[in-house]
């Protein structure tokens, strides 16, 4: 018997052993793992550091993914990211718009440069004041003598906006022009909230206050359906516009409205590649291969590319790093406010209330800075938030800092309401702003837990402590958020009318949540001028008195594990072939609601009160 359990303790033994050793094993490789990983970046680090050889040829505009004003991973960053996990060049979704337009007008008077070549086959695009941006700089480029070419198999509407500047746009014989006008569409779930018996709560001031609609209705309401048909319809012919003139023909020649682009493709037989040629928008038809060829002649042969000689944009290095690095010899700060504005610290793609203020109180406390110019690309967002921000640009203004906004592609609800103290304030043509108006929105479950016998009872002191998810809201409640909104309201117009000098009643006038594109907004006196960055740049240098303007970009750097866990998106590690069996559109139902405050948003405000433009950032 004792012979049998010393067995058994013996295999127990052995067992234990083993499985220790390949514990430690496993520990063991994946410390060296580790340490393997950490000589990696080390030395990716060290040699990304080094310039890119520049050689005589071509600046490659090979953009892929959108164009913002404050990208959520540095390009630097995004780049280590990328190689690390190897990841392709199409998963760098964001770009700097200041880094792009920097890269073309320092290739300007790059001797080494000898033109440009649009590859845009990966550009998602961009609001249309920034590809206005990169247009001037590429205008720039081609004023200096310098050609560009564009190449592609088919063009969007946001690619072809940057093409048309080309001296020369080259397409795919079996590839299209994509040009079919600006749409917004919201979704609407008025019903749905009723079946699923969800009492949605909602107070608002603004005729025109669009963003609750999705909770009362199932289709937009005439006054909304008026207002956005007139701001989509003037930023449509601007586009046409800008396209007409880059090209040499008329608005009409571009786009001839759809029946014309019918009556025209039937002509062809449908040939959509013959179409844009005989249009004109389009210089010549012609297949990779023969693009590739005429570049070759233009730009020389790269044999250890084998292909033209060429630099793409994500390798040119970039003498100027000041919208990288903050340069602590500046004289005029930049501080970029792009995305929702939610209370506390910023995250990707919004702007924090706390972190944008901080901000612009180091700007404030630092004797270097003369001038600020706040660069705002923002739907809004929470009241509190912008509040936070407003009060310390009132600050720095009050301390003697000249304060200019330049308006992005959005500045509109509280996106204004940021922009208020400023002394200047510069949109571009085709920026949405105002949207000047406040709504809450509070909704409860009771009914919808009543339906399936769950039920909520308790006690409080007072009916103002009793709201709960799981109750109906009590009247009280009700009408105490009415009357916060109100005020917010009555506030955000006072602000207004002493930030532009017009009485409450006249700001009221243009107020009500109605979207304005920057011409509009111009007119109607809620911004001082029409221009881009580079005047308002000029503008703060004026004010401050400032004779060699220096800017020093105020934004924080993420850490390279947030680069690398922002770059593993689920969807894009998965083959193609699963990639087509995801409900694409149930995914773009799920991100429009999620951008729906008071629904499943992440907006926070404490008092449920925002000043937030649902619509403006969905033109398509």
């Amino acid at each position: 018997m004792s012979m049998l359990w010393r067995a058994i303790a013996g295999i127990f033994k052995w067992t234990w052993r083993g499985l220790n050793f390949v514990r430690e094993f496993i520990l063991n490789l994946f410390l060296i793992l580790l340490i393997l990983v950490g000589a990696g970046i080390w030395f990716q680090m060290n040699s990304s550091s080094a310039p890119a050889e520049v050689k005589k040829g071509a600046l490659i505009v090979d953009l892929s993914g959108v164009v913002v004003d404050k990208p959520s991973v540095s390009n630097k960053f995004s780049k280590l990211g990328r190689q690390l996990i190897g990841a392709s060049s199409d998963r760098l979704k964001e770009n700097s718009l200041f880094d792009v337009v920097d890269a073309i007008r320092q290739a300007k008077d790059d001797s080494r440069i000898t033109g440009i070549v649009l590859d845009l086959r990966n550009f998602a695009g961009g609001d249309q004041p920034s590809l206005q941006y990169i247009g001037k700089a590429l205008r720039e480029f081609r004023d200096s003598g310098k050609p560009i070419f564009a190449t592609g198999d088919s063009y969007s509407q946001s690619q072809y906006y940057l093409a048309s500047f080309a001296n020369k746009i080259y397409l795919s014989p079996q590839g299209t022009v994509d040009l079919h006008g600006f749409a917004t569409n919201s979704l609407y779930y008025k019903t749905l909230l009723d079946k699923l018996k969800v009492n949605s709560h909602v107070f608002r001031v603004g005729t025109y206050k669009s963003a609750v609609e999705p909770f009362l209705r199932d289709d937009m309401s005439p006054a909304a359906r008026d207002a956005d048909s007139r701001w989509v319809g003037e930023l449509w012919q601007n586009y046409l516009n800008t396209l007409a003139a880059n090209r040499q023909i008329t608005a009409d020649q571009v786009f001839p409205g759809a029946r014309g682009v019918l009556d025209a493709l039937q002509k062809v037989g449908g040939d959509t590649a013959q179409y844009a040629k005989e249009s004109k928008l389009v210089d010549e038809l012609a297949s990779p291969s023969v693009v590739d060829q005429q570049l070759v002649k233009t730009f020389g042969w790269d044999k250890e590319a084998k292909d033209y000689t060429g630099i793409s944009i994500y390798d040119y290095p970039l003498n100027n790093t000041e919208t990288t690095e903050s340069n602590s010899k500046g004289n005029i700060a930049v501080i970029v406010a792009n995305g929702a504005i939610m209370d506390g610290e910023e995250t990707p793609g919004s702007v924090g209330g706390d972190t944008t203020a901080n901000e612009i109180r180091q700007a404030r406390l630092d004797d270097n800075i003369k001038a600020i110019v706040f660069r705002v690309n923002s739907p809004g967002g929470s009241v509190t938030a912008s509040e936070t921000i407003r009060e310390e640009l009132a600050a720095a203004k009050a301390a003697g800092k000249a304060v200019v906004v330049s308006m992005g592609g959005m500045a509109a609800s509280g996106g204004y309401w940021v922009s208020t103290p400023a002394n200047y304030i510069i949109a571009s043509p085709n920026t949405l702003t105002g949207s000047i108006g406040i709504f809450g929105v509070i909704n409860t479950v009771e009914n919808s837990l009543d339906s399936i016998g769950v039920h909520t009872d308790g006690v409080a002191t007072s009916p103002l402590a009793d709201v709960t998810l799981t109750k109906a809201l009590p009247p009280e409640v009700q009408e105490m958020m009415q009357l916060s909104i109100e005020y917010g309201y009555k506030n955000f117009i006072g602000l207004v009318a002493k930030s532009r000098n017009k009485t409450p009643e006249q700001v009221d006038q243009i107020a009500q949540g109605h979207v304005w594109t920057g011409s509009d907004a111009k007119a109607n006196g809620l911004v001082d001028a029409l221009g881009d960055f580079d005047d308002a740049v000029a503008k703060a240098a004026e004010l401050a008195k400032v004779k060699q303007p220096q800017l020093d970009w105020y934004q924080e750097e993420p850490g390279l594990l947030n680069t690398l866990f922002s770059q593993m998106d689920v969807r894009a590690s998965l083959p193609a072939s699963l990639k087509a069996l995801l409900p694409a559109p149930l995914l773009d139902v799920v991100s429009a609601m999620k951008k729906q405050p008071g629904l499943m948003g992440d907006l926070n405000d404490p008092q449920n009160r925002y000043a937030f433009c649902l619509n403006c950032g969905d033109v398509k």
